[in-house]
């Protein structure tokens, strides 16, 4: 009985890092097709914008076997409650990516070509390198893999100057009068996505180490932010 038990268990680890990385390419497939959506390819932004119950089915399977683990496999310490706590917080965090690029492809389809040609290489580069960042942060919490981990979060400030060139250039281009200012508002928000993904990547980083170290880095500073001064 104890055997087939923890048998069981094991197959529902396993089961969960499955849905992880399968959550994960999905994810790290659908920032890169946002990313030629904004570029004109209308076939990528149907596929993003297509993609939603398998984003509801990875979800739900991936929390559904956390809480299953949870409340069935007790005592659950250490590593394995490390990595199935992790794993029911991260789901969250590659959710909100996946809705992202749903609506930084839905502001493309209002962006005429023409307007989004002006920043269409530093969007290459942003979707780009916020898909590789998803992609090592989702691998690093599978392998427990600290250094990666925190070569993600050293990763983001090339995706938070990214941005800033953007917006300096749109700016720019509406001072100068060389374009209206009609899709400013779209074409930043669009950037904006991609640099909140970088974000998020970097939160997906923190629950990689958190599962080594029990130490969520990201959530702790915005505890501290939060928390009231001592008197």
């Amino acid at each position: 009985m104890v055997i087939s038990t923890r048998t069981k268990f094991t197959d529902q680890l396993n089961d969960v890092e499955g849905y992880i990385r399968r959550f994960g390419e999905k994810t790290v497939s659908d920032i890169r097709a946002a990313g030629l959506a904004a570029r004109g390819d209308k076939g990528a932004a149907e596929g993003v914008m297509d993609g939603r119950k398998a984003e509801d089915r990875l979800r739900s399977a991936i929390e559904n076997t956390c809480l299953d683990i949870m409340l069935l496999q007790q005592p659950l310490i250490g590593v394995d409650l490390r990595f199935v706590s992790g794993a029911f917080r991260m789901v969250s965090d590659l959710s909100h990516i996946d809705s992202m690029t749903r609506d930084a492809v839905f502001l493309t389809e209002e962006i005429p070509e023409k307007a989004s040609a002006k920043i269409e290489a530093e969007i290459s580069r942003m979707s780009e390198g916020a898909a590789d960042m998803v992609q090592k942060a989702v691998d690093a919490f599978c392998a427990s893999d600290v250094e990666g981990a925190q070569q993600v979060m050293e990763a983001d400030a090339a995706i938070n100057a990214l941005y800033v060139e953007v917006e300096e250039k749109l700016v720019a281009l509406i001072r100068d009068g060389k374009s209206s200012a009609q899709y400013l508002p779209e074409l930043l928000m669009v950037a904006k996505y991609f640099e909140r993904i970088g974000d998020l990547a970097k939160r997906i980083a923190a629950w990689a180490i958190f599962r080594v170290t029990g130490e969520h880095t990201i959530a702790e500073k915005e505890s501290q932010r939060q928390a009231p001064a001592a008197e």
